[in-house]
């Protein structure tokens, strides 16, 4: 799981709150870390191999929501790889482990170990958040008709370079001016847990309302590509609407538990003794929630593929071949519209006016297409109700 009580069990002179969810049955932790990262890596990479039986057409561009979406996979892929790596070394290694706790200890490495480790799984989910809120900003740009490929050297810039800086800052401030001296005050921890989860928080309150837009903009589009707002039409925006509400969906399932485990651990830190009765309830549920984000951080990878791109299936294909993105399959079938004759009840004389409205059309059909990506009945159902299709 990612959470900065990672990097604070570096400290050899820890908070109680931590000590407590970190000695709270780590073999048994360890082992579900392992499981459900495991489980969502295979899943993962199975829903993003080819399949069989899909026709392989050409494809004629990449976008840039298409790229988002496949790094975001890849930074889930790698934080849980980081996962199992992590754990494997504590059930593995127990007495290396145990090193960690030792003061002014003559081993570095296994303090090397906590916090390379922990920087990994923080720095890999941290950019997750930021390419997700990257996709975010992309959807509304698209249907803006104001981004492309070319913004995609932006959303690398920024991703990469925010993820590293808030990462470095944050575990720079932790562990000033060394790690045997860390943690001996708020100063020190606050800023930490502030840069781990701002890009989190950020994705929980943009992300609806550029969503919200999004959608908005789409309704427009879709109205005024013929004039009217037809049943496909209709469908289509509340399919687009649904993709977002289950990434959405995903994220605050995933994560809405590490809110509420750093709330409660916050809490307990503030007070004289969390071992007071009191406090039993508070600490249970602490612990109950630190389990549950054992599970449920590393399964975002495998649960963001289902709302990218639903189920793919079982059956792969391995046999190399250049895959279509079926969402953009439409704008091969929109190439070279010369081949095709125009409708005999047309008058030559406004060939040229109708050539500009397909124009027009067609930049629109490709940006509805970007945000209904991966669902081929929605594509089908574009292109039948635009009006080169109707044209042909």
């Amino acid at each position: 799981m990612a959470s900065p009580r990672l990097e604070t069990y570096c400290c050899p002179n820890r908070d109680a709150a931590t000590q407590l969810v970190m000695n709270f049955q780590p073999e048994v932790f360890c082992g579900v870390c392992i499981g459900s990262a495991s489980i969502s890596l295979l899943l993962t990479i199975l829903q993003l191999l080819p399949k069989k039986g899909q026709s392989p057409r050409k494809m004629p561009k990449a976008s840039s929501s298409s790229t988002i979406l496949l790094l975001i996979s890849v930074c889930d892929i790698l934080g849980g790889l980081g996962m199992i790596f992590r754990s494997s070394v504590w059930l593995g290694f127990p007495d290396f482990i145990a090193n960690i706790s030792v003061v002014n200890g003559t081993d570095v490495w296994p303090s090397t170990f906590c916090v390379g480790s922990a920087m990994w799984i923080q720095l890999l989910y941290s950019a997750g958040f930021w390419w997700l809120f990257c996709y975010a900003v992309d959807s509304y740009l698209v249907v803006r008709r104001s981004a492309g490929l070319s913004t995609i050297v932006l959303y690398h810039m920024m991703t990469w370079g925010l993820a590293v800086m808030l990462c470095v800052e944050g575990i720079a401030l932790l562990y000033y001016p060394s790690l045997s001296s860390c943690e001996n005050g708020l100063e020190h921890a606050i800023p930490h847990y502030i840069t781990t989860y701002a890009p989190l928080l950020l994705v929980l309150v943009a992300n609806p309302i550029l969503f919200r837009r999004t959608v908005s903009a789409v309704a427009s589009l879709l109205k005024g590509r013929q004039g009217i707002y037809t049943e496909n039409e209709r469908r289509l925006g509340t399919e687009i609407q649904m993709r977002f509400f289950k990434i959405m969906l995903v994220f605050v399932i995933c994560w809405s538990s590490n809110i509420i485990n750093e709330t409660l651990l916050f809490y307990l830190e503030m007070q004289p003794d969390i071992n007071e009765m009191p406090l039993k309830n508070i600490r249970s549920a602490a612990l109950i929630t630190w389990i549950i984000m054992g599970v449920l951080n590393p399964m975002q990878g495998f649960l963001f593929t289902l709302a990218f791109y639903g189920w793919t299936g079982w059956k792969v294909d391995l046999k190399w071949r250049k895959r279509e993105i079926p969402w953009e399959s439409m704008s091969s079938s929109t190439v070279g519209e010369n081949a095709y004759p125009s409708p005999v009840n047309y008058q030559s004389n406004i060939h040229d006016s109708k050539k500009i409205s397909t124009t027009d059309s067609q930049q629109t059909d490709e940006a509805i297409s970007m945000l209904s990506e991966g669902n081929t009945s929605s594509d089908e159902r574009l292109t039948r109700s635009s009006p080169i299709y109707q044209g042909w």
